[in-house]
This record gives structure tokens, sequence and C-alpha cells, in this order.
């Protein structure tokens, strides 16, 4: 595939997973914002609406405004900006560069959110039983996809890589 292919293919993948993460909150915010939480497939799928002014599973949501807009805001969009930019100057494999793409897609939707509302709509939750992960969006699926992605590739690279020699 061509340099322009690649970028196109990342491009598209960037623009369909913030697109997809926008409708679905915006369908969660008007169907299940007043809604009971609902259930599916004997309660390993649940869809209820949160409103989540911290991080990872909450995380931070007590602290004061301006500390989470430094550190969810600022610090968030540097981050993803970084890893954006060291990416494509150390021009990482495709594969590589598929998990960015989808990490800082997922990073940047729910940065805009943070931005505009001072929070982050979540509405997903699966598990059984009494394990459950913490409730999520699309945009946490993004992330933590492109995260694998650059876990496997990472450990792919690493296997191949040649010995080293001592000396």
């Amino acid at each position: 595939m061509t340099k322009i292919g690649v970028r196109l293919v990342l491009l598209m993948a960037i623009a369909a997973t913030i697109g997809c993460d926008r409708v679905t909150k915006h369908v969660a915010a008007t169907r299940l914002s007043a809604a009971p939480s609902r259930s599916f497939l004997a309660d390993t799928f649940r869809l209820e609406y949160v409103e989540n002014t911290g991080a990872f599973l909450g995380l931070g949501a007590d602290w004061p405004p301006a500390v989470r807009t430094a550190v969810f805001g600022i610090g968030n969009g540097l981050l993803l900006v970084a890893l954006a930019v060291f990416a494509m100057r150390r021009r990482w494999p495709r594969r590589a560069l598929l998990g960015v793409a989808l990490f800082v897609a997922g990073g940047a939707s729910n940065l805009l959110d943070r931005i505009t509302y001072g929070m982050v709509i979540d509405f997903m939750n699966v598990g059984i039983g009494s394990l459950r992960t913490g409730i999520f969006n699309v945009a946490d699926m993004a992330i933590m996809l492109g995260a694998g992605i650059l876990v496997l590739e990472g450990y792919r690279s690493g296997r191949h890589a040649p010995p080293k020699t001592s000396g």
C-alpha cells in the first residue's frame, strides 16, 4: 500500500471512530439519560447512562475543576499530540500506526466531551454476576483496542529483533 493509501486508511479509522463515538453518546444522552438501566443476554451486557467527570473508573472525579481541566484536558491533549507525532516521525509499522490512530481517536473524542461539557458520557457495562467492568463508551473501546494493538505489535517486533551482543 502506498504512503497516501496508508494515511487515507488511518484518517478513515480516526473519522469512523470519532463519528461512531459521537453518535452513540448522543443516542445514550437522548434515550438512556432518563431511563433505568437496560439488561441484555442474561445481564451480561447493560446499558446505563453515566456522566463521568473523572477519568478511567471515575478517577479524579472529586478533584477541583481546575485540576481536572489541567490533567484531563490539557495533559491528555498534549499526550495525544505527542504520541501521534512520535509515531509518525519514528515511522512505526502500519499496524502500530493503526493502534495509535485508534488510541488517539478515542482519546480525542473523550477530550472533546471534557472540553465541551466538562464530563464524558459512559453507557456500556459488561460482566457476569458481580464480576463487571466499569461503565465505558465507544471511545474507551477504541483506546483499549489501540493499546492492545500497540502491545501486540511491540511484542511481535521485539520477538523478531536481532539478538543483543555483548562487548
